[in-house]
């Protein structure tokens, strides 16, 4: 499904900037002289006030005007200019616009003002044209970009570009995005409709402004608007940065069915878009016979339909035109052996009405947090999956996924595409996700369930033994559940060399101690999906335990690092923090002394209770054992800047824990 374009893209600018230092061999020539455009001039000498030391350019004005011609056109023209501040402020000397069969450029310049000397200008005949970059498994996009790197873009100078687009518009709706990674002094967007038309705007994280209304125009204006910086683990920006979101139609009269006021309207035009592509073929339904025969219960003939979309069509995206919304055909789907996400949505979906299931698309986006309850409708979402009706007679302690809904009852949520993940279970990118459910009445945004804990994390037995040179050696049993394990498969897809299959071991085991040897490695369950993944392996790790006089320092804690150091910053936090999913993690580590040693001192039980996460922790002498257990779970995805402090002494809990040792002693019976 085609992500929204209109979003924050300097990584994306980054990526071309690169593709184009590659493509062109010789520079083009600019022109100079006092050739930038008065509104550019006029910004020349403005006093800004001081920024901090991270703040690489200012957005100094940005001006959006949006004419909307007919149903069917709409026209864009667009100018912004940047003051650049620090000389990371230099990308913004790069300008990119996309283009495609719906949207053709009309004019694109851009200009650099310096401190000192003559204007330069740089127009589209400089610019270079590139394809939009593949991502995983696009084939085709129809989406270009063409490029301008507008002259000396130093500290100090302005940097500037003016557009003017037209296109033929899927939706009547615009998202005007006036938040990025720059500060932004001045901001404006002007929307004119034809006579008679109506408008509903919608704001996200920013309080709602109202417009200055001239006969059919509308016009807002933005001032001050901070920049936003990254912080580890954040939401996604799309559900951070300030938005308006403005929809437009006719009053009155014949509804366009591409009007978005409402996710009710949203789900229409989707619905109608994914309804039309389910027509089975001859051979659909002697597949269906195929897979379903022999197997006795409805559960069965699902999970036999569900892994044939998941492992036989292949992931391949072909989005041109409406085809980034639009699926295609499900018996071409089923004839060519591939499509994208909403492909592999309709052809199973397809495939399960053949057998008697109801199911309905779920558009979604895969980064939690770019939807939310309050998030007012508009085309948010980059993936599809499905949302199938379990019958009355479907009933398996294996299907997590599950919520009740109050008009379709039990619905089970399974993402095709991920072709890892065991049918009843999904990802922790989708748990307690917004999507939009689309069924034949229309839209609604529903939350996705959250699965226990106990799916996903990893469990580690170590038995290992010390020699009194502090050489620890022994054997270690791993195992992987949830997304821990489908990440796992979903590596070795694509590792080659045999060595690099046990590449996450060895990373462990490089952060976990100051040397190693890995004496044996071997994987459990490689490819059975329905079962755990795991790693089993021997190491040996010189120098372990420290000496100090006649006693030995021991930390119990072997391997792996729990803690987190992203809070311990100067700048208070001004994000939620988002874990990747539910989470419980169990270690059981037993190390055998060495002879002739006792136990002298063992350090602390840990414990931290909070409602978001737990972790506990235990030392234990066991006749001639050292024995360590601890637990992390992780409960809610997302904590709120209102329990930092909390998160703060969670992870320094979890520190102290992991830096902690035990005190051996020459026993007894060795004198």
């Amino acid at each position: 499904m085609r992500a929204i374009k209109r979003t924050h893209a300097r990584a994306a600018c980054r990526l071309f900037f690169c593709i184009v230092s590659c493509v062109v061999s010789t520079p083009p020539v600019y022109a100079s002289g006092d050739v930038a455009p008065p509104w550019m001039q006029a910004l020349v000498g403005i006093s800004l006030p001081s920024y901090d030391e991270k703040t690489g350019a200012v957005l100094l004005y940005s001006d959006t005007n949006v004419t909307v011609l007919s149903e069917d056109r709409i026209r864009t023209h667009v100018r912004e200019a940047y003051k650049i501040l620090r000389p990371e402020g230099r990308e913004r000397g790069i300008a990119f616009l996309d283009f495609g069969r719906s949207k053709k450029i009309i004019s694109f310049h851009g200009w650099c003002i310096p401190a000192q000397g003559k204007d330069y200008e740089v127009k589209e005949k400089d610019s270079v044209e590139v394809a939009a970059p593949a991502e995983g498994g696009y084939l085709m996009n129809d989406t270009r970009f063409r490029i301008l790197h507008i002259p000396a873009p130093d500290p100090g100078n302005i940097v500037g570009y003016e557009y003017e687009v037209e296109e033929r518009p899927f939706w009547l709706q615009d998202v005007w995005s006036f938040q990025g990674e720059d500060p932004v002094r001045e901001a404006h967007y002007s929307l004119q409709l034809p006579p008679g038309w109506v408008f509903k705007s919608s704001w996200i994280a920013h309080e709602e402004t109202k417009p200055e209304e001239n006969g059919n125009t509308l016009q807002w204006k933005i001032l001050d608007v901070k920049a936003l910086r990254a912080e580890p683990r954040m939401p996604p920006w799309r559900g951070l940065a300030a938005q308006m979101v403005v929809s437009f139609f006719p009053s009155g009269g014949t509804p366009l069915k591409k009007e978005f006021a409402t996710w009710d309207d949203i789900g229409i035009w989707l619905g109608q878009l994914y309804s039309s592509q389910m027509e089975p073929s001859e051979g659909i339904k002697q597949e269906v016979k195929s897979l379903t025969d022999g197997k006795r219960t409805t559960l069965e003939k699902m999970q036999a339909l569900a892994s044939f979309v998941q492992n036989d069509i292949r992931y391949v995206a072909i989005e041109l035109g409406i085809g980034g919304w639009q699926p295609h055909a499900a018996p071409d789907v089923f004839a060519h052996r591939y499509g994208d996400c909403k492909d592999k949505a309709t052809l199973l979906r397809t495939m399960l009405r053949e057998i008697g299931v109801s199911s309905y698309q779920v558009a979604i986006n895969t980064e939690r947090g770019s939807v939310t309850s309050d998030t007012p409708a508009h085309s948010a979402f980059n993936h599809v999956i499905l949302a199938i009706h379990l019958p009355d007679d479907v009933h398996d302690s294996s299907l997590m996924a599950i919520s009740v809904n109050s008009k379709l009852g039990r619905l089970l949520f399974f993402d095709p595409t991920n072709e890892i993940m065991p049918f009843g279970q999904i990802g922790g990118y989708l748990q307690a996700n917004y999507g939009l459910l689309v069924t034949p009445d229309g839209g609604e945004l529903v939350q996705l369930p959250q699965q226990p804990t106990n799916l996903n994390g990893i469990s580690r037995q170590a038995n290992l033994k010390l020699d009194a040179n502090g050489i620890l050696k022994g054997d270690v049993k791993e195992s992987r559940v949830g997304d821990h394990a489908w990440q796992e498969r979903w590596r070795l897809r694509t590792v080659t060399k045999s060595e690099d299959r046990i590449k996450p071991i060895e990373e462990l085991l490089g952060a976990s101690l100051p040397n190693f040897r890995i004496t044996a490695a071997s994987l459990i369950n490689p490819t059975q999906t329905d079962l755990p993944f795991g790693f089993n392996y021997s190491f040996l790790s010189q120098d372990y335990a420290k000496v100090a006089g006649n006693l030995l320092l021991v930390r119990p804690r072997v391997l792996g690092n729990k803690s987190s150091g992203i809070l311990e910053t100067k700048e208070p936090r001004k994000f939620p923090v988002e874990f990747e999913g539910p989470e419980h993690d169990i270690d059981s580590f037993d190390i055998t002394l060495p002879d002739g040693y006792e136990v002298d001192e063992l350090p602390p039980a840990m414990d931290a209770e909070y409602s978001f996460a737990s972790y506990h922790s235990k030392t234990e002498a066991v006749g001639h054992t050292l024995h360590y257990t601890r637990t992390l779970e992780i409960r809610e995805l997302s904590v709120p800047v209102s329990k930092m402090e909390e998160l703060k002494k969670f992870y320094r809990v979890i520190a102290s824990d992991e830096r902690n040792t035990a005190v051996l002693k020459p026993s007894e019976k060795a004198h």
